[in-house]
């Protein structure tokens, strides 16, 4: 007999536009960032170890992160190390240690998901949208919102 995957979409009381506005903004997996104590030494072990190498790396001085970005198909992986003691990643560091440190959606427009993630009642950490790497715009939203996980909104 064993076990019997559910189909979510075969209850018929289930209309796809449930998800709302939010579930049509989001257009996929932008990328998986890790917190890493030494920005150096991750990069090298990403690319003696998976052949990735860097594809751009830029500091954020208002977060006090310095972020490396790894192409991988058509996602990417987001190295972040802190610059300052008192940036909120060297916080997450000193708490949890290197590793996952948020997931990023790729959204169609990051203040219509961010205001569309506040009228469902989720918290979010960021009030509005800001700029991000490589001229993205991004929001986060807080981790109790999401089942413990960070995650990012972010608008090519």
């Amino acid at each position: 007999m064993g076990l019997e995957a559910k189909n979510p979409y075969e209850n018929d009381e289930y209309k796809s536009d449930q998800a709302g506005e939010l579930g049509d903004l989001i257009t996929g997996i932008d990328h998986v960032a890790y917190a890493v104590a030494d920005l150096d030494d991750a990069i090298e072990e990403y690319r003696e170890v998976f052949g990735i190498l860097v594809d751009h790396r830029e500091l954020l001085d208002g977060e006090g992160v310095e972020i490396a970005v790894l192409r991988l198909g058509g996602s990417t992986i987001q190295l972040l190390t802190p610059t300052r003691d008192d940036a909120d990643l060297a916080e997450f560091l000193d708490e949890w240690g290197p590793g996952v440190h948020h997931v990023g959606y790729r959204v169609a427009d990051c203040a219509q998901a961010l205001a569309a993630v506040v009228a469902r009642g989720l918290e979010v950490q960021d009030d509005e949208p800001v700029p991000g790497v490589l001229g993205t715009t991004t929001a986060y939203l807080h981790p109790d919102a999401f089942h413990g996980t960070l995650i990012q909104l972010v608008e090519v």
